[in-house]
């Protein structure tokens, strides 16, 4: 593994553990066993090393979601796997949900920018699908990025936010359900 990787990797570490915020490049640094100068010649700050983790993180999450996939599975099948997945990937990385606690908890600038440019990430991934399933005549024509919109935030408040004020979280059938019979209903071709 190359030094660059090594920086990388213990960056996402502390950034894991202590969030965006109180990460220091001493602490990374230190993690790396590395002197911070050596982090200095493949980063110019930390902001631009965050970056470069979330970039990474972004690519691992759009390759897991593309794993799931079915070959000659309907687009509505395909959709809903990725975005479950896309969503358990949100939940469970733990990068991701130490970003999303101290969105919540600290408003910090940086972080609500990046969630932001990884929300952006993610509907710009799905509209580009809406676009593809669109040219092969799966979909019928429509506004893509909106669309996308409307399908990553129906998973989201379905996923995350209903168990927040509901007795019990809605089961993966529970949505394709819902979802099929409502938005996926009106974009079949």
């Amino acid at each position: 593994m190359d030094r660059r990787q090594e920086i990388m990797e213990a960056a996402a570490k502390s950034f894991s553990l202590f969030g965006y915020k109180a990460t220091t490049m001493d602490q990374v640094a230190k993690i790396a066993n590395v002197g911070k100068g050596t982090i200095y010649t493949f980063f110019a700050n930390k902001e631009e090393l965050f970056n470069a983790i979330v970039l990474k993180m972004t690519e691992e999450m759009r390759a897991e979601s593309d794993a799931v996939a079915v070959e000659g599975a309907s687009f509505e099948q395909n959709a809903h796997a990725r975005l479950m997945q896309m969503l358990k990937f949100r939940g469970t990385h733990q990068l991701y949900a130490k970003l999303i606690d101290e969105e919540k908890e600290l408003r910090t600038p940086a972080v609500i920018e990046v969630l932001g440019q990884i929300e952006r990430e993610i509907v710009s991934y799905i509209k580009a699908k809406i676009e593809r399933a669109i040219a092969k005549g799966e979909l019928k024509p429509c506004d893509s990025e909106l669309v996308a919109f409307l399908l990553f935030k129906s998973y989201l408040a379905l996923v995350v936010d209903w168990g927040k004020t509901h007795d019990e979280e809605l089961s993966e059938e529970q949505i394709s359900g819902l979802l099929s019979n409502t938005i996926f209903n009106c974009l079949l071709a």
